[in-house]
């Protein structure tokens, strides 16, 4: 029997498939840090949580609109860890940080 076949079909194959893996891991821990630190104001979509908005006044919710796209992620992740206006500083570690606003940026498109 010959391996070399096999082998080298493991070699191209699982090279290629691993970025597709590796991306719908960020995909779920972005989705979950995103569920558990942003979701209650920013909603499941990102447009908003109607209210929380009666709550706190807040218009600037919805973070899937276009102004909030238009910032860079070193802008976002700059809010996000530090805070803005009433929203608190995060909790989240930084590479969760990074996981929900990729997220964030998923729900915009």
């Amino acid at each position: 029997m010959n391996l070399k076949p096999t082998l080298t079909a493991a070699f191209i194959i699982l090279p290629l498939a691993w970025p597709i893996t590796s991306f719908a891991a960020d995909s779920d821990a972005g989705r979950t840090a995103y569920e558990k630190s942003c979701a209650g104001c920013h909603g499941k979509d990102g447009k908003g949580n109607p209210g929380m908005a009666k709550v706190i006044g807040e218009k600037g919710l919805n973070v899937v609109g276009k102004e909030t796209m238009q910032k860079s992620d070193e802008q976002l992740l700059k809010i996000i860890s530090e805070g803005s206006g009433k929203m608190p500083a995060s909790k989240l570690s930084k590479d969760d940080q990074k996981h929900a606003l990729n997220y964030l940026r998923s729900l915009a498109k």
